[in-house]
C-alpha cells in the first residue's frame, strides 16, 4: 500500500482539530455560544451569561459505567502489559476520551525495563489512515507535545517498520519499529461504513438543546430583576414637581403625594411583572430533550421525581442508556484489543499474525451494580437453570452477571440423604449451584 505521507495527514489533523477542540470545550463548561435574541442587549447579556454542565452529564454518565475488568484467555499475558501502565487511569482516559471526540490514540514505546508504555493521546492531536478490516491503521501521525501557544514542539510519524520524530530545532530522527504495525493504534466509538474513526457522544442535537437551556436561564435571570423589582409609575404629577429619587421611590414601603391648589392628587400604579412559569417549562422541555437524546432520564438532570427509583426502575429507564453502553462496549473492546495486540508484537519484537487474538475477549463490569434484590432474583435463576441444564451457569458467568468476585475455593455444598432409619451426609455435584 503507497503511504499518503506525513504533510497529508497534517492537514487532515488540522481540518478536524477544531471540531474536536470545540467538543473538549463543551465538556469542560467552557464554550461560548453565540448570542442569539432579539430583546436583551449583548452587553447586558454578558453580564447574566449561563454556564449548564449537562454535556459533562451524558459524557461522565456513560464513561464511568464503562468499567475494564481484563482480557478473558489471556495466551499472550498481555494483562502484564496494561498492569504496569497504570490501568486505573489509562483505561478511564481512553474510554473518557473517545467518548469526547469519537475516538482516541494510544502510543506504544518501548520501556526501558522491556514493558511496552502506553500513552492516551485525544483526537485533536493524533490521526492517520484506517485499515476499516482490522481497526489498526497502515500510517499515522502525532503531536506529542505543544508550546503554550498550541503550536507542535514534537512530531511524530509512524509506519509498520519506522517511527519518526521530528522535533522543533533538531534534526528527524528515526526508530525502527519491530512490531510489524504502527505504533499508533486507535480506540473507536460506535465506528461505521460513513463515520469510520466514530461518532462523539456530545451530538450536535445535545448541544442543541443545552444552547436552548442556557438562553433559557439567562432570560430567566434577566426577567428575574424586574420580577424583584416591578417598575411603578405616577400619573397626574404635576410638570413643577420636585423629581422623585428612583431608587427610593423603589425600595420605599410608604410614598406620599400632596393634593395641588387645585385638590387633585397623582395616582400610583404598577405595571404587571412577568411571570417565571414560562421559563421554568422551557427549561423543563430543553432537559427531556437532551434526556432523550442521551438515554437519561430528568431524574439525571436534576428535575428530582418524588418517589425514589429502584435499582430495577432505574435499569428500565436507563434502557437506551444500557443498549449504548453495550454498544459502546463492543466499539471500545476492539479497539483495547488492537492495543494489546501490537504491545505484544513489541514487548516480543515479533509480528504476530491478528488472527492469533481471536480467541482473547475483552471483560467488562456489569453497566448497572445488583443490589440485594437483584442478587436474589439471579440467584433464583441460577438454582433453576442448573436444576434444568446442570452446569450450565458456573461463578464466571454470575460474575459477568452480578460483577462480584466470588471465593477462589468456595466450600462444596452438602445434601443430607436418606439412610436407613436416620440421615447422612455426601456432598453434592460440584457443578451444582
Amino acid at each position: 500500500m503507497q503511504l499518503r505521507g506525513m504533510n497529508y495527514l497534517r492537514r487532515k489533523l488540522s481540518a478536524y482539530k477544531m471540531r474536536v477542540d470545540m467538543r473538549y470545550d463543551q465538556y469542560a463548561m467552557q464554550h461560548r455560544d453565540s448570542d442569539v435574541g432579539i430583546t436583551i442587549p449583548p452587553q447586558i447579556r454578558a453580564q447574566y451569561r449561563s454556564v449548564l454542565g449537562w454535556a459533562t452529564k451524558g459524557v461522565d454518565s456513560l464513561a464511568d459505567r464503562l468499567v475494564f475488568r481484563e482480557f478473558a484467555n489471556d495466551g499472550f499475558s498481555v494483562n502484564e502489559i496494561f498492569a504496569q501502565n497504570n490501568p486505573d487511569v489509562f483505561f478511564d482516559s481512553a474510554i473518557l476520551s473517545a467518548l469526547i471526540g469519537s475516538c482516541c490514540f494510544v502510543y506504544i514505546s518501548q520501556g526501558d525495563d522491556g514493558v511496552p508504555r502506553l500513552q492516551v493521546i485525544e483526537a485533536s492531536n493524533a490521526t492517520g489512515v484506517l485499515d476499516p478490516i482490522t481497526g489498526l491503521l497502515s500510517e499515522g501521525y502525532a503531536v506529542l507535545r505543544r508550546d503554550d501557544g498550541g503550536a507542535p514542539l514534537l512530531e511524530a510519524y509512524f509506519t509498520s517498520d519506522t517511527t519518526w520524530f521530528y522535533e522543533k530545532g533538531r534534526e528527524p530522527f528515526a526508530v525502527r519499529n519491530p512490531a510489524g504495525v504502527p505504533l499508533l493504534v486507535p480506540v473507536i466509538h460506535r465506528p461505521d461504513a460513513v463515520r469510520p474513526f466514530g461518532r462523539s457522544r456530545i451530538t450536535r442535537a445535545g448541544m442543541y438543546y443545552q444552547r436552548f437551556a442556557k438562553r433559557t436561564l439567562e432570560r430567566a435571570d434577566v426577567t428575574a430583576e424586574f420580577y424583584s423589582y416591578p417598575q411603578k409609575y405616577v400619573l397626574g404629577l404635576d410638570a413643577d414637581a420636585e423629581p422623585m429619587d428612583k431608587w427610593k421611590a423603589t425600595v420605599s414601603s410608604l410614598l406620599t403625594f400632596t393634593k395641588d391648589e387645585d385638590g387633585d392628587s397623582p395616582k400610583v400604579g404598577q405595571f404587571t411583572t412577568s411571570s417565571m412559569s414560562p421559563f421554568t417549562e422551557q427549561l423543563r422541555t430543553a432537559a427531556a430533550g437532551f434526556a432523550g437524546e442521551m438515554g437519561l432520564t430528568l431524574d439525571d438532570l436534576g428535575f428530582v421525581s418524588d418517589n425514589p427509583s429502584s435499582v430495577e426502575a432505574i435499569k428500565a429507564s436507563h434502557e437506551n442508556l444500557r443498549l449504548a453502553g453495550r454498544k459502546a462496549q463492543r466499539s471500545l473492546g476492539s479497539g483495547l484489543l488492537n492495543v494489546a495486540y501490537v504491545a505484544t508484537c513489541l514487548r516480543d519484537e515479533f509480528p504476530y499474525l491478528r488472527k492469533q487474538f481471536n480467541k482473547t475477549v475483552v471483560k467488562w463490569e456489569p453497566l448497572f451494580e445488583a443490589d440485594a434484590n437483584m442478587l436474589t432474583l439471579i440467584g433464583d435463576g441460577v438454582i433453576k437453570l442448573n436444576q434444568a441444564v446442570p452446569g450450565y451457569m458456573d461463578a464466571e458467568t454470575i460474575r459477568d452477571l452480578t460483577g462480584i468476585k466470588g471465593s477462589d475455593k468456595p466450600a462444596p455444598l452438602v445434601k443430607e440423604v436418606a439412610d436407613g432409619g436416620g440421615y447422612r451426609s455426601e456432598p453434592a455435584q460440584e457443578n451444582q449451584v
